[in-house]
């Protein structure tokens, strides 16, 4: 179910998403202060690209007061308008039945656009 539901997926605007923060990362990668913040988009590529079967969970390793520095830096600079972009789609998928699970995965990427420092992509076993 979860090959039908990324395949859906990608074809209805995944791919772009994935685009959109590839292109991102590629930016951020330019400057030697913009690489940990192009480590994180290129998190949100890989997530936008295939979210289903895929969980957000804290670090083992978070990082302490430097993810919470880094976090606070990514919300001021972008991560509210990333966050607030995905919750607008979660908003016009879940206006039909078919899209609810599609506004799952927004808000997925919600989260994770709004604190991406000290958080894991898992994939999530359904037995």
């Amino acid at each position: 179910m979860n090959s039908l539901g990324n395949l859906i997926w990608i074809i209805f605007g995944g791919f772009f998403i994935f685009l959109m923060y590839l292109f991102g990362s590629m930016v951020l990668f330019i400057t030697i202060i913009g690489i940990p913040f192009g480590i994180q988009t290129l998190k949100l590529a890989f997530l936008s690209l295939m979210p289903f079967g895929k969980d957000i969970r804290p670090a083992e390793q978070a990082g302490g007061c430097l993810s919470l520095i880094m976090n606070i830096i990514w919300i001021l600079f972008a991560g509210i308008e990333i966050a607030i972009i995905h919750m607008v789609l979660a908003l016009l998928f879940a206006i039909t039945i078919i899209g609810i699970p599609f506004a799952a995965q927004h808000m997925k990427l919600a989260y994770l656009a709004l604190v991406p420092f000290g958080n894991d992509i898992v994939d999530v076993d359904y037995d």
